[in-house]
């Protein structure tokens, strides 16, 4: 099997309104991020390469399968959405198990499989609590087990660690990184640190449009030049601000040692050209490309 997804020229309307633009992406086994912000049309993207919604025009591939054979697709598709919800009354493992059975998964296969998965995301003795008792983040990895139940190719996550305290977010991209040795996993998130931490492949996304899709390592390369940083006095902080996209700050004492993102080297006291981070990349992909920088809505 091929295992990888090919889109080429995809577009989406929702009613008169277009908002997925032309899409041409491959993504192959391993890790993938799915980087933009809130309203970037990521989700919408996901949601159609798994079937669950259709596009408008041009062609989706999943391992070689055409996304019009829908059951096909969502047979080999596991997802999990942000707003991730299960029966709250269950324990852990019936919930896993009923999942299972309306997949028609047969009881035996169920049942190896559950504990399997629950030994796989470390829940597996909390297996007989109920989900309302589990956290944020133990819920989350609940989530990656019923995306796994019925053993897919393609995994896609949305926004997963959207809220995790910062040691479940660790133990959760590494349960990412490991489901990805086997399958084609796309990590769809707006924190930067997500991606850098998992993907070595990565698009960004924004008001519907790829605008850029390589290695991480290329997109900060990319910036390259335009990343500055200088010591500013705190009483011309608001104007910086207002001129510049600022990507770090670190007060000390009269000063502020900000790094900026610049098209041009800045008209700034001591600034001096830095080397770029993947957060600063990024803004300066989004700069590049001429985005509103003041944000959006998912």
């Amino acid at each position: 099997m091929d295992k990888k997804i090919v889109i080429k020229g995809m577009n989406k309307f929702y009613g008169r309104k277009q908002v997925l633009f032309d899409i041409d992406l491959t993504i192959g086994q391993g890790m993938f991020g799915l980087l933009g912000r809130n309203g970037a049309g990521k989700t919408t993207l996901m949601k159609t390469i798994a079937a669950l919604q259709p596009k408008k025009s041009g062609e989706i591939t999943v391992c070689g399968v055409p996304v019009k054979e829908a059951a096909k697709i969502r047979s080999m598709t596991g997802y999990l959405p942000q707003d991730f919800s299960m029966y709250p009354n269950m324990r852990t493992d019936e919930a896993l198990d009923y999942l299972g059975a309306l997949s028609g998964i047969p009881a035996a296969e169920r049942k190896k499989r559950v504990g399997s998965l629950l030994k796989k995301v470390n829940l597996y003795n909390d297996r007989s609590k109920k989900i309302k008792q589990l956290s944020g983040g133990m819920k989350r990895r609940l989530g990656i087990a019923q995306a796994l139940l019925h053993d897919p190719e393609v995994l896609i996550v949305d926004e997963p660690t959207a809220g995790l305290d910062p040691e479940e977010r660790i133990r959760f991209r590494n349960l990412l990184c490991e489901t990805a040795e086997e399958r084609i996993v796309i990590l769809s998130t707006h924190i930067v640190g997500d991606v850098e931490s998992t993907c070595e492949n990565i698009a960004i996304m924004d008001e519907g449009r790829i605008l850029w899709h390589g290695t991480v390592s290329e997109l900060i390369e990319n910036a390259r030049g335009h990343i500055y940083t200088a010591n500013i006095e705190k009483r011309y902080m608001a104007q910086i601000k207002k001129e510049y996209i600022v990507t770090g700050m670190v007060s000390q004492a009269e000063y502020t040692t900000v790094t900026i993102v610049s098209d041009s080297e800045p008209d700034l006291p001591n600034a001096v050209l830095t080397e770029p981070d993947i957060e600063g990349a990024y803004m300066y992909c989004l700069r590049s490309n001429g985005c509103d920088m003041k944000g959006g809505d998912e």
